[in-house]
């Protein structure tokens, strides 16, 4: 599918704040390729189709993980997870994208992952701080994306767990195995 007709499909699924949102995460996602060395085109499909189930029916995407090869465990956790990995697999059933890096990048940008790929580093990171976002701390991770990708993910993540807290909200164990993962190896690189 060319991407013009992939971008007014994504379109169709959501409200126009969310399309503008799409659209911050495409562009950053290509800056942050460019500047630390991955792949814009990759970057710039996971980004179109980061939040393409991210407004479907909520029975809609839980139908999607329990009928399919997808982590169960995810019904057990906050919604806004769902989205992601019932993302991923529309990405594939639906569009044919087979790229599993590009498809692993729409199922772990909420997140995350061990051993995150770049191009899962730079998604994740683009939906944090695109340029429509507006929370506190996210100039703050906004700079740090301008030195370090792990940096900058350990304080989104460090954002959206003290979030989750302050909801009381329980955190999904990824998320707190990816932020693990991120700290270790931003020790290696200091060692």
């Amino acid at each position: 599918m060319k991407r013009e007709n992939l971008m007014a499909a994504v379109k169709e699924q959501m409200p126009e704040r969310r399309w503008q949102h799409t659209l911050g995460v495409m562009e950053t996602s290509v800056i942050l390729a460019e500047r630390f060395g991955g792949d814009t085109v990759k970057a710039d499909l996971a980004a179109i189709l980061h939040d393409y189930c991210k407004y479907w029916a909520v029975e809609e995407q839980a139908k999607i993980i329990r009928d399919n090869d997808l982590p169960k465990d995810l019904l057990a956790f906050d919604k806004e997870l769902w989205h992601s990995h019932a993302g991923a697999f529309i990405a594939k059933t639906q569009f044919g994208i087979e790229d599993e890096e590009v498809l692993d990048a729409i199922r772990y940008h909420t997140s995350g992952r061990e051993q995150m790929t770049l191009l899962d580093k730079i998604v994740c990171l683009a939906d944090y701080m695109e340029p429509g976002r507006d929370f506190p701390g996210v100039e703050h991770i906004r700079e740090l994306a301008k030195i370090s990708l792990e940096r900058a993910l350990v304080a989104g993540f460090d954002s959206t767990i003290n979030f989750l807290i302050s909801k009381g909200k329980r955190i999904y164990p990824l998320t707190i195995l990816t932020r693990n993962d991120l700290l270790e190896q931003i020790q290696q690189h200091t060692k």
